[in-house]
């Protein structure tokens, strides 16, 4: 007769299992998850409700009101918003989980298809300006840390701070329409609107990229002045290494690393701030869809939009923190 009893698990195996869940690495990829999936569920729940927090009935102010009462029955039922509101709540996110966004109650095209068609443009412009910025930001805040190490040069400081904080402080869309009127409609240098070919990138991208290069070069300055006092710095200048390679190879890495997380940021801040320079310069991204669909009350437009926009920032936070735990391993101990 064969005992009942179970068979033990090996030592080898049940020490590897508590070696894993006792990894910093282990554990601070189960918080980011925990966090991610915990904010698209908030995301996702918050984006269904909009449609139903919106007083007044949502398909009448999109149809018209001189749209037939059939008319606004049967987009009803097509939207299940005839359907109790904890069955609707099931059949989005069943819908979500498929890539159905819904349909568009303006165009009755899927409004995936639409967001589909979009959005490449606004990543486009999104990325642009976030590598314009660095490209202009870690340089200017390197040579700046430079010049003003140890008290130096206190009116070039004045001057760049006050002209950061000046920058920084300015709306994307307000130094939009002032890129417009200067280098597009005094100047003709670039065209006014539109994507047609490279030079539509550059006053768009300009007014996305600007605040963000003001911020990141003055958080790069100060990350910089501190590693320059550091002790393995002096150890590096002691090694008679020639300045540049004590600054190039020693300093910046480790000033970039500690700016990384607002870089982070200020990606998140670039891609929603397309949807008002995107307008200004009427661009064929999901910032102006976003726009116009919220004029024309298309509900499931706007929602599927918001959603799109949400993942991203979410996506966004959650890759910098991986790339910043593997360029700081230390991040990832005891971190909250």
């Amino acid at each position: 007769m064969k005992s009942s009893t179970p068979a033990a698990v090996p030592p080898g195996l049940a020490s590897r299992a508590a070696g894993l869940w006792s990894h910093p690495w282990f554990r601070f990829a189960l918080r980011r998850a925990r966090r991610l999936l915990l904010a698209l569920w908030v995301l996702v729940t918050a984006s269904f409700l909009m449609i139903h927090l919106v007083p007044g009935d949502p398909v009448r102010a999109a149809l018209g009101p001189t749209a037939p009462a059939d008319l606004v029955q049967a987009t009803k039922e097509e939207l299940g918003l005839l359907d109790p509101l904890w069955q609707q709540y099931a059949g989005f996110l069943g819908r979500l989980l498929q890539g159905d966004l819904g349909v568009s109650i303006t165009s009755r095209l899927p409004v995936s298809e639409m967001i589909g068609q979009r959005l490449p443009a606004t990543v486009q412009l999104a990325v642009a300006a976030f590598v314009l910025s660095l490209l202009v930001a870690v340089p200017v805040g390197v040579v700046m840390a430079v010049i003003t190490r140890r008290g130096k040069g206190r009116r070039t400081e004045l001057a760049f701070t006050g002209t950061s904080v000046v920058l920084s402080a300015i709306p994307d869309f307000l130094l939009a329409v002032g890129l417009v009127y200067l280098l597009a409609v005094q100047t003709r240098l670039f065209p006014v609107a539109g994507l047609d070919d490279w030079n539509s990138y550059v006053l768009p991208t300009l007014a996305l990229a600007i605040g963000p290069a003001a911020v990141l070069s003055r958080i790069v300055r100060v990350e910089m002045l501190a590693v320059m006092e550091a002790d393995y710095i002096r150890t590096a200048r002691a090694k008679r290494l020639t300045p540049v390679r004590v600054q190039l190879v020693h300093a910046l890495p480790n000033a970039v690393t500690a700016s990384l997380t607002l870089g982070g940021m200020l990606l998140s801040s670039l891609v929603a701030g397309t949807v008002l320079v995107e307008n200004v310069f009427a661009w064929p991204g999901l910032g102006s869809t976003i726009v116009s669909s919220i004029v024309a009350k298309d509900y499931p437009l706007v929602q599927g939009t918001v959603l799109v926009y949400g993942v991203g920032v979410l996506l966004i936070n959650t890759l910098v923190d991986v790339l910043l735990a593997l360029l700081d391993p230390r991040s990832t101990i005891g971190a909250a």
